[in-house]
């Protein structure tokens, strides 16, 4: 079973959903990781409080640019309440295989970014690193 999502990180790590960029985005933001060198950034356009459009810029390991693809997937039709409330456990069963300590914070680093753009903040604690 792993080898089935390995490829699906692969796949979209090559060919990533939603990448690009919104003109007049109602939510940008972005935030990198200086540790390994993975950069995101995610423009969002709502309406009503619901995700109508998401696109993600940025470059990165495989794990974190599947992870983004793989988010931007999930979070068309979401509110921004139910975005908040993603957690890591939600990106993990995104990706489907374990991650070592070091690919954790690739994996996390574009739900960081979103998560911080919809609650309107510059800084975010570093959940990530919660055990």
């Amino acid at each position: 079973m792993d080898d089935l999502y390995r490829e699906l990180i692969l796949d979209h790590y090559q060919h990533p959903h939603n990448h690009g960029e919104i003109p007049g985005a109602d939510i940008s933001y972005e935030d990198s990781n200086p540790l390994c060198g993975d950069k995101i950034r995610f423009d969002i356009k709502v309406k009503n409080g619901v995700i109508e459009d998401v696109k993600f810029n940025g470059k990165g390991c495989a794990i974190s640019q599947a992870s983004a693809s793989m988010l931007t997937d999930e979070l068309i039709g979401k509110s921004l309440e139910e975005v908040k409330k993603l957690d890591k456990q939600f990106v993990f069963d995104l990706l489907g295989i374990p991650l070592g300590p070091t690919r954790v914070k690739c994996a996390l680093l574009p739900l960081k970014v979103v998560k911080a753009g919809a609650y309107g903040i510059t800084t975010w604690p570093d959940e990530e690193d919660e055990e």
